[in-house]
């Protein structure tokens, strides 16, 4: 495995000082005797949430660990006699547990669940993992909750033991045996295996490489712990509804350590935030530059693969075959996590300058205020089991409501809020076990214009189409299983929720002060458009807050100046000239000695926003088609689409589908529009029509389009004041 970290002479003949990643430190300052202070700030404001594990819960968990790896050795011994391998090899065949996700990377919390490996050697096959295998486990008095996913995308087997759940997932290499001292990190042990294998591994190693790739693992730790609690709470941490997911925020973390390799926790939850606040999207996070390794693997690269190009954020796993990670991502979700990354340095800002605690930092946002309009997404069953069921499914597919909202011209943003919520007994209908997602929406302002037409029935209708085919293709549609979308304004939020969940936070007289000041700095526009008024000045946490100045520190250069004051220009000419253009559009290796630049130039080089090739730098044999379809805002479809319009799209999306399934590892796809849906009578599709009107005035117009449904139309209603 080849070394990540370099060396770099320091002045005066010093001792080398290594850099990690590809590109060297923004700064390389000791932390200062404040920062340790408020580092031990964070950690204490960090407790009353439960983001440390006592000494009894750790040393619980290993000793589960501990059983279950000696329980795999004695599975594999077993098997290994059925299959008549020789007595003096069945001594040696091992077998070895390895965690991966955030037990491995030391930032699990209290009562969560560990994700682990079985590795085996190539004798035993996967068959026997979910059988034999799952068959002992039964056996075992501390295992309950025991149940396979073999059908899976990454094939799994969840239980608890001993109180504590676990995911285990299974690999079997092409070795005759599996030592105590196996290494998941190096390319060859890919040889030979099949793709679920490759998908199982990839998580330890994935895990594995960004702890090597760190250069204080103890400092790592301990800000992606608040990193991640920062996340949850502000209302950002879900991969599945479009943000991003543990692997994700710790390979942004790590990008960090690398740039600021002294610093302690405090000020690297600071420096966190003023990078990704500037960071120019969708140019990659890389941790280190990708390697090939000649196993005709597909990996992420938007030269060779178009539907790469289209990826909004993306952040690339550093293990082969690398991935992006946040391939969910979309332009509403993007525009949400910025806005936060502001936010978050914002708020920083204040508590490094004395003027706020890090508890400021942990305060959700009052979702429930930000928006005049909201969709309410409600997913219901008629038994327990069926709606644990039926809102995975949902759940996983709400991102593609909100794709379909992003298309309509009429719709600016579509926030959905990760968490779920339980149905009311007033709103529920004969079902009794009813999950609510709500999704925050803010209108375009209609200049020069008495009235516009808006038709959402697409929109809402192929989401649910596409739910309805999927839970039919794989048999888990039941009788009672719906989906209803529904209106409602920000004042009727309180038929369906709690009342301490909807209220306005009542404001001190500083903080109305500092809206007051504030208010000439407010955006009033997302990508260049008049929004509706959505975001109320009164809520709790405004959707955009305006970026304090950084404190001064002697010891840093200035990095918030140093990321924003050169002029595009002269960041060009310093790149081209100082770096080798990576293949990937993101950061560069330092070749040569630059023109003497301002002070700043060594920042702008670290990071990627300044780094667009021309078209004359790139390849010319394979040019890398990058900045045009990427930094073009989706298509938005400005009315219901004709017969006609669906079969071109139907047809597209098949080319689309066509170029994703050569050029990515495989996966499990959704259903297309061919696919049937289910006709039983007990199963039958609730279709919601819904065409409105936006006026100037009060009053608004709703129209019900003819069709077969199963209950009354119900017209979602939005006034454009």
């Amino acid at each position: 495995m080849k070394e990540m970290s370099s060396s770099t002479m320091m002045p005066g003949g010093q001792q080398p000082q290594k850099h990690y990643g590809i590109t060297s430190a923004i700064s390389l300052a000791p932390p200062r005797e404040i920062d340790h202070l408020y580092t031990k700030k964070l950690c204490d404001a960090m407790k009353p949430f439960g983001v440390f594990e006592d000494e009894e819960e750790l040393n619980h968990r290993l000793a589960v660990l501990g059983k279950l790896n000696n329980f795999v050795k004695e599975w594999i011994a077993e098997i290994s006699e059925l299959k008549n391998l020789p007595p003096s090899a069945i001594g040696c065949v091992g077998g070895k547990i390895f965690t991966f996700g955030s037990y491995r990377l030391g930032v699990h919390t209290k009562g969560a669940d560990i994700d682990a490996l079985c590795v085996a050697p190539r004798h035993v096959e996967r068959i026997d993992f979910f059988q034999s295998f799952f068959e002992k486990l039964k056996l075992h008095e501390e295992i309950k909750d025991l149940r396979a996913v073999e059908d899976a995308f990454v094939p799994v087997i969840k239980f608890k033991f001993d109180g504590i759940e676990i995911d285990l997932l299974f690999a079997r290499l092409a070795l005759q045996s599996i030592p105590d001292n196996l290494d998941l990190r190096g390319d060859s042990i890919l040889k030979n295996l099949d793709i679920r294998c490759i998908r199982s591994l990839n998580g330890c190693r994935v895990t594995d490489e960004i702890l090597y790739l760190v250069p204080n693992k103890e400092n790592f730790r301990l800000t992606l712990r608040a990193i991640k609690l920062w996340a949850k709470r502000r209302g950002i941490y879900s991969n599945i509804l479009g943000f991003l997911g543990g692997v994700s925020w710790a390979m942004l973390v790590a990008r960090t350590c690398q740039l600021y390799p002294n610093a302690v926790a405090a000020t690297l939850v600071h420096k966190f935030f003023l990078v990704f606040s500037k960071w120019e999207w969708p140019n990659p996070v890389l941790l280190k530059q990708p390697e090939d390794s000649n196993l005709n693997l597909p990996v992420w690269d938007p030269r060779v693969n178009p539907s790469d190009r289209y990826h909004l954020m993306p952040i690339i796993t550093p293990a082969y075959p690398q991935q992006n990670s946040t391939y969910n991502v979309s332009t509403s979700t993007r525009t949400i996590m910025t806005e936060e990354f502001k936010h978050g340095l914002s708020v920083t800002d204040e508590i490094l300058q004395g003027k706020a605690e890090w508890s400021k930092l942990f305060e959700p946002p009052n979702f429930f205020q930000k928006y005049k309009h909201y969709i309410v997404l409600t997913a219901s069953a008629s038994t327990e089991e069926n709606h644990l069921e039926w809102i995975g499914l949902v759940e996983s597919k709400i991102r593609v409501l909100v794709g379909n909202l992003e298309r309509n011209e009429f719709i600016t943003l579509a926030h959905v809020n990760p968490q779920s919520f339980p149905g009311s007994k007033e709103n529920s209908n004969e079902n009794k076990f009813v999950s609510m997602w709500f999704i925050g929406i803010i209108f375009k302002k209609v200049e020069n214009a008495e009235s516009v037409n808006i038709d959402l029935t697409f929109d809402i209708q192929s989401f649910t189409d596409t739910v309805y085919r999927q839970a039919n293709n794989i048999n888990m549609l039941k009788d009672g299983m719906k989906i209803e979308a529904t209106h409602v304004k920000k004042k009727q939020l309180h038929q369906y929720l709690p009342p301490e969940l909807v209220q306005r936070k009542k404001r001190s007289i500083a903080e109305l002060n500092r809206s007051s000041n504030s208010e000439g700095s407010k955006r009033i526009s997302l990508d260049s458009s008049h929004l509706d008024s959505s975001r109320d000045t009164d809520s709790g946490t405004p959707f955009t807050s305006p970026t304090s100045k950084p404190q001064k520190q002697a010891a840093d250069t200035n990095d918030s100046s140093n990321l924003t004051n050169l002029s595009s220009d002269w960041r060009r000419k310093c790149f081209y000239e100082k770096c080798v253009i990576s293949p990937y559009c993101a950061e560069a290796t330092v070749k040569a000695k630059p023109p003497s630049p301002p002070a700043s130039t060594s920042v702008s080089n670290v990071l990627s926003g300044s780094m667009k090739p021309s078209a004359t730098s790139s390849p010319k044999e394979e040019p890398n088609g990058l900045e045009d379809p990427i930094n073009e805002p989706p298509a938005k479809r400005p009315h219901s689409p004709t017969e006609e319009d669906l079969a071109k799209r139907h047809k597209d999306t098949e080319v689309r589908k066509e170029l994703t399934q050569v050029n990515e590892l495989p996966s499990m796809e959704l259903p297309d529009a061919s696919s049937p849906l289910p006709a039983s009578n007990s199963c039958r599709v609730v279709k919601n029509s819904i065409k409105l009107a936006l006026n100037r005035s009060t009053s608004v117009s709703v129209t019900a389009l003819k069709g077969c449904f199963r209950h009354s139309v119900k017209g979602l209603m939005f006034y454009m004041l």
